[in-house]
C-alpha cells in the first residue's frame, strides 16, 4: 500500500496516474475527492482530510508500506517552521506508530549550504524530522520548478516574464511531471534502505533572460523579462492574506536563490532530468496563455 499526500496537486497530479498505472495499491489523503478525476476515486482508496490531522493519518497510514510526503506550506502559517516542521508532527507521529518502511518526501536543494533561506530551509527541518523516526528515507531535494511560470500566464500573454532576480543569473530549473517520475521510481522500489537526500537539478539551468527568449520564440510574440521590487512583491503577497511571516519567508527564498543556494550541487548526466524548459513551454506554457486570449 502506496499511500499519496497531496494528490491533486502538480506533482501528486502527475504521480498518482503512474502508481496506479502500475498496478499498485494507492491510497490518497485529500480534503476534497471531487478535485480528483473520476477514474482515480474509482481505482483507488480515498481517505478524506487533511494530512495535518492526526485521526486523518491514522487512519491513512495503517498497513501502509511507502508515503509520499509533501506539506504545501500554509500562507497564513506564524513562520515556516510551523509550515513545514510543526504541521508535519503529526505524519512522523504516524510512520512511528504505524511503522511506515518507508518515506518519500518533497524536500529542496541547498542542505548543508548554512544560507537561511526561508521556506527551503523549513523543508530541511522536516526532513530531520521525518529521518528521526527511524523510518528508511529519500528526500527529493529540488530546484525551482518549471511550473511556476504558469502563475505568471497573463503577464506572458502582455509580452512580459516578472521576477526579482538579475536578468542573467542562472540557476537549476526542474518540471514537476519529472519529479513525479522520480518520486514513482522510489515508490514503487521496494530494495532501497537509508536515508539520503536525492540532489536533482532538472532539465538545465537557466536565467529569466534564457527563459523569456524561449518563451518568445515559442509563443511567436515578444517576451521581455521585467526586474522587480522584492519589498512591492511582499507586499503584495500579504495583500493577499499572506502573514507577515510567510511573505517574508517567501522573498528569503528568493535571496538564498540569487546568493546560489541552488548552485552548490555540480550537474552531471545522473541529477539531470529529461525535460527542457523548450519542451515545457510548448507543451503547458504556449497552451495555457492561448487559453487566456
Amino acid at each position: 500500500m502506496i499511500v499519496v499526500t497531496a494528490p491533486t496537486g502538480q506533482i501528486g497530479g502527475k504521480l498518482v496516474p503512474t502508481l496506479l498505472g502500475r498496478g499498485e495499491p494507492v491510497r490518497l489523503v485529500v480534503r476534497d475527492p471531487a478535485k480528483l478525476p473520476g477514474d482515480v476515486r474509482e481505482r483507488a482508496e480515498v481517505v478524506v482530510g487533511s494530512h495535518r490531522d492526526r485521526d486523518v493519518l491514522d487512519h491513512a497510514l495503517d498497513g501502509a508500506d511507502a508515503l509520499f510526503w509533501l506539506m504545501p506550506a500554509a500562507a497564513t502559517a506564524s513562520s515556516p517552521y510551523e509550515a513545514y516542521v510543526t504541521a508535519s508532527i503529526p505524519g512522523a507521529d504516524a510512520v512511528v506508530r504505524h511503522a511506515v518502511p518507508r518515506v518519500v518526501i518533497i524536500s529542496a536543494l541547498g542542505r548543508g549550504s548554512r544560507i537561511y533561506a526561508g521556506h527551503v530551509s523549513a523543508s530541511h527541518a522536516m526532513e530531520d524530522l521525518f529521518r528521526s523516526t527511524g523510518a528508511h528515507v529519500r528526500a527529493l531535494a529540488l530546484p525551482t520548478f518549471m511550473d511556476n511560470i504558469l502563475r505568471q500566464v497573463a503577464a506572458i500573454g502582455n509580452g512580459v516574464v516578472p521576477g526579482t532576480l538579475p536578468a542573467d543569473f542562472r540557476m537549476p530549473w526542474i518540471a514537476t511531471k519529472d519529479i513525479a517520475a522520480l518520486a514513482a521510481g522510489y515508490l514503487l522500489d521496494r530494495t532501497w534502505t537509508g536515508q539520503d537526500s536525492v540532489e536533482t537539478l532538472g532539465g538545465e539551468d537557466l536565467s529569466y533572460h534564457d527563459i523569456a527568449e524561449t518563451l518568445a520564440d515559442v509563443l511567436g510574440t515578444p517576451v521581455r523579462y521585467q526586474l522587480g521590487e522584492r519589498a512591492a512583491i511582499e507586499q503584495f503577497l500579504t495583500g493577499r492574506g499572506f502573514s507577515d511571516a510567510m511573505a517574508r519567508s517567501m522573498m528569503d527564498m528568493d535571496r538564498a536563490g540569487e546568493r546560489g543556494i541552488n548552485n552548490t550541487t555540480p550537474r552531471t548526466a545522473e541529477n539531470t532530468t529529461p525535460t527542457t524548459f523548450r519542451e515545457f513551454a510548448e507543451e503547458t506554457v504556449g497552451p495555457a496563455v492561448a487559453d487566456r486570449t
